[in-house]
């Protein structure tokens, strides 16, 4: 079998986030799918299967466990797609995954570039009430680094993560996760990533600056550049910094830099009555195929 890899969130090979993309995925179990993500490695594969409620299914893989939604799996997913012409319409298409179904847009921009549009779940939020102090060692950093002007929330746009505001953007040169440590201190959800972020960020375009550290149950250590997590820091900006904005409000989230992996997602927050409407918007680019075999 092929599997297919794209870097999503980045228009540049080997930036943004890879992910791998097994197409015509019906014939596989779930622990074959499984063997297939461990065995490519990725922070998370994504296989693509034929839906009887919606356009597409989709189901995501990291190297230890499958995922209920990917952000930057989907990316990858739905540019495979049309790269490997298995689509070609533009529009809207419902995908269906074990977060619900979403709506995913796609349109090709005048430079010739596929922008993807992807729906997120309905956000949630949790509080951390967990130490501080274990949470700063656990990341490597000090907790005079933590800032307390906005709270450490554990959030979801269909996967949990937790949100952890940083006072300066050179806190995050010295970051060193100490992933095992993760689940003793996030008590309230024990397999939640961790990610922090601040709003000092390198291109002045962008409204917030992040790393993503993987739960250790991923069986990864490092997420480069985070969609669904980028589409929770959103919902965090709306609700937390920036609550008396009017009905829309688009913010760039950078990621990556600091392992040389540097991307954008744009997310885009709708008010609705008694929460938000999340989407995030991206790119991806074809890298290479990586062929994988399995026993039967």
């Amino acid at each position: 079998m092929q599997v297919y890899r794209y870097d999503a969130f980045s228009h540049v090979p080997n930036r943004g986030n890879p992910a791998g993309v097994l197409l015509e995925a019906d014939k596989l179990t779930g622990d074959e799918m499984q063997e297939i993500a461990k065995a490519v490695g990725f922070n998370e594969t994504a296989f693509v299967l034929q839906s009887d409620i919606a356009d597409i299914r989709l189901r995501y893989f990291t190297p230890g466990h499958e995922m209920n939604l990917c952000g930057h799996g989907t990316m990858a997913a739905i540019y495979a797609l049309y790269d490997q012409h298995f689509w070609t319409e533009m529009g809207e298409m419902r995908v269906e995954t074990k977060a619900g179904i979403l709506t995913v847009k796609t349109e090709r921009l005048d430079h010739g570039q596929l922008e993807i549009t992807m729906e997120q779940a309905t956000p949630a939020f949790k509080l951390f009430s967990g130490s501080h102090l274990d949470l700063a060692e656990a990341i490597g950093i000090e907790i005079d680094d933590l800032s307390e002007e906005w709270p450490i929330m554990y959030g979801s746009t269909g996967v949990w993560t937790l949100l952890v505001p940083i006072k300066n953007r050179e806190t995050f040169q010295k970051m060193k996760p100490d992933n095992a440590r993760f689940p003793e201190i996030l008590k309230e959800i024990p397999r939640a990533s961790v990610h922090p972020f601040c709003l000092e960020t390198i291109d002045p375009k962008a409204t917030m600056h992040a790393r993503h550290f993987s739960s250790p149950f991923s069986g990864t250590i490092e997420d480069p550049v985070t969609g669904t997590a980028s589409g929770v820091m959103g919902a965090y900006y709306a609700t937390y910094i920036s609550p008396d904005f009017k009905n829309q409000l688009n913010i760039m989230v950078e990621q990556g830099t600091e392992v040389g992996r540097d991307g954008k997602v744009i997310v885009h927050v709708h008010k609705r009555e008694a929460t938000y409407e999340i989407k995030i918007t991206g790119t991806a680019v074809y890298v290479e195929s990586i062929g994988v075999s399995i026993q039967r």
